[in-house]
């Protein structure tokens, strides 16, 4: 198969990126269209006017729960507890990601307060609305996968992932498959991460490619977002998806995109493998 390499817009200038990949992953956060809570329309269109100069195509991340210091307080969004301003927020997300013809646009899951199904259901109720408004803008709202490193997350599991996807029942949601989260999750155990791929094939509609060791650590939960071949993760795992979308490189630096789309390219000459591995089947 041939893949499409995307990579996200914090690793490098978009100039720089267009470069090397066929698609960029527009992350809201980090690209300075707000001034505190307020969407800045002229940086819109600086960024409008700077991509319709390029030839890459584009995928967009929301705003979410972000626990570090730099992330910007006024665009946090716990989809689990969302009130009108993170409605807003998420609601702007979804025009932007209309506006620059964006063909997917990552959420994160909710957070655990209190009752784990309380959580998860409030979750679902607000995702059944942003999916609605999706729907109309014609986008595909991705669900990503978060680690289980880190107690409070939702949707960590393949099977709560799936769940939340079926229960909303939109065809304007389906997955973000994140490896590295879900190599967290497996608690590196690649029979276990092979077994998470083949339950989540068919629903997914972007990738989100980086390393990690798959144990809890000091920093991140363990999610250090690696150049591919820094971690434990076997990628040839992905040759399970029956996937012909955007495999995006979430990693920090021009040396890590060059490094992983080396290795996501020599993935696609080779064949899928034949042999099914269950996770009871795999070494402990």
């Amino acid at each position: 198969m041939k893949m499409m390499i995307g990579a996200s817009s914090f690793a490098s200038p978009l100039p720089e990126l267009e470069k090397e990949v066929d698609s960029i992953e527009l992350y809201i956060p980090k690209l300075r269209l707000y001034n505190g809570g307020k969407l800045m329309k002229e940086r819109v269109d600086e960024l409008h006017d700077l991509l319709s100069t390029g030839r890459a195509l584009t995928t967009m991340h929301a705003p979410y729960f972000g626990e570090l210091p730099n992330y910007p307080k006024e665009l946090i969004v716990d989809t689990s507890h969302m009130g009108s301003i993170q409605f807003r927020l998420m609601g702007e997300s979804i025009s932007l990601a209309s506006e620059f013809g964006c063909s997917v646009l990552t959420v994160h899951p909710g957070k655990i307060s209190g009752d784990r199904e309380k959580s998860f259901s409030r979750m679902v109720e607000n995702l059944k609305k942003l999916s609605f408004e999706a729907e109309n803008h014609g986008i595909i709202l991705g669900l990503e996968n978060k680690e289980g490193t880190d107690p409070t997350n939702l949707c960590c599991t393949v099977d709560e992932h799936l769940r939340a996807i079926r229960e909303v029942n939109s065809p304007s949601l389906k997955a973000t498959f994140d490896i590295g989260h879900a190599n967290l999750t497996c608690s590196g155990n690649m029979g276990k991460l092979r077994y998470f791929v083949r339950e989540l094939n068919g629903n997914v509609a972007h990738v989100h490619v980086h390393d990690n060791n798959g144990v809890l650590a000091e920093s991140y939960y363990g999610d250090m977002h690696g150049a591919p071949g820094e971690g434990n993760i076997d990628f040839s795992v992905l040759r399970e998806l029956e996937f012909k979308g955007v495999f995006n490189l979430e990693v920090f630096s021009m040396d890590a995109v060059r490094a992983g789309k080396s290795l996501l390219s020599d993935l696609s000459k080779h064949p899928k493998p034949d042999k099914a591995v269950h996770p009871k089947q795999s070494p402990e």
